[in-house]
């Protein structure tokens, strides 16, 4: 499929990889349709730092992924559908699972439903790293385990086993897109990265971080929309769960110090109680295998870790973004 002049949903679209997703589909030639959460101060999220001509190119939809019938409103005419919307944060799971339940597991079910009942072309349904939790075996590829360590990953694993059941009992045409630890400009204050940066940029020689020791598959968000882009042109990919993924790996404090020596090398990491995970929840390690997605698709890594974090920490250099996140607390 050629996705150029095709017209578009992305839900989650004022989010961080639903942003530079739209902005991407939009160099792309798409016909964009921004589903964005609805909220009384008319916000859209990232969509309103994006440069005024490619906002004026776009159609805003407001409206929540939980009620069926705004979903089906905001899929009226569309061919393609990006389902990113969902809530994320691992740590806000622990003490509000049904609120993961009601938006990732629901808000997939109204979406592929609508794309049942509208005859939708293709519907891309965003899945985690964190369904596979711990690595049993590396690189994890597809046919990994799913184990649901978080309610978050238990909510997300849910949500693919929603998609799967709509591609195989009614032929709509799913693809589960698995993109691993995706960063870059626009992160949320939640994730490691901006953390560690934030903490740097405002002066604070003491980083308090969780565990250090677990591993992560670090993707740069714009490898990720490229990624998502390439599954949506690829006929071979319908019906299939494809990862993104770097088939690398470094620990948190590695990856910290790398940051560190960019920023501040007299910075120090040390260990924030309130910050780590349960036990039996944490996962230990996340490398995940890219030969699928290479097979299936034209997609390949662009921007090295290198790179993409001089990027992010370029980016937030920029008083305009920094002024936007608290370094001050923890952001669960």
């Amino acid at each position: 499929m050629n996705l150029k002049n095709k017209k578009v949903l992305v839900t989650g679209a004022d989010g961080f990889i639903g942003s530079h997703l739209t902005e991407a589909l939009l160099d792309a030639g798409c016909k964009v349709k921004a589903f964005c959460y609805y909220n009384s101060f008319n916000s859209w999220g990232w969509i309103d730092t994006l440069p005024k001509e490619k906002i004026q190119k776009l159609e805003i939809f407001t409206g929540d992924v939980r009620d069926p019938n705004g979903v089906r409103e905001a899929m009226k005419g569309c061919e393609v559908v990006f389902h990113l919307a969902a809530l994320i944060a691992i740590p806000y799971s622990y003490h509000s699972p049904d609120s993961y339940v009601d938006t990732n597991i629901k808000g997939t079910l109204n979406i592929v439903q609508a794309a049942k009942d509208l005859g939708v072309e293709r519907v891309l349904v965003t899945s985690t790293s964190e369904v596979y939790g711990t690595a049993l075996y590396v690189p994890i590829d597809e046919k990994h385990p799913r184990q649901g360590q978080s309610p978050y990953s238990a909510t997300k694993i849910g949500a693919d086993h929603i998609a799967e059941s709509y591609y195989r009992s009614f032929n709509v045409p799913v693809t589960i897109v698995r993109p691993f630890n995706t960063y870059g400009p626009r992160q949320s204050a939640r994730a490691v990265i901006p953390t560690i940066i934030t903490q740097l940029l405002t002066g604070k020689t003491e980083i308090k971080l969780g565990a250090i020791h677990p591993t992560r598959d670090l993707l740069f968000v714009e490898d990720t929309a490229n990624g998502f882009i390439e599954i949506a042109q690829s006929e071979k990919t319908i019906g299939q769960e494809v990862n993104i993924a770097t088939s690398s790996e470094i620990t948190i404090g590695d990856l910290a110090q790398k940051i560190i020596n960019q920023i501040n090398p007299a910075a120090q990491i040390v260990a924030d109680e309130i910050r780590l995970r349960p036990e039996k929840s944490e996962v230990e390690r996340l490398f995940g295998s890219n030969e699928k997605i290479i097979q299936l698709t034209n997609w390949k890594q662009q921007t090295s870790l290198d790179k993409g974090l001089q990027i992010t920490i370029d980016w937030f250099r920029n008083s305009n973004n920094l002024k936007n996140y608290k370094a001050d607390i923890y952001n669960v």
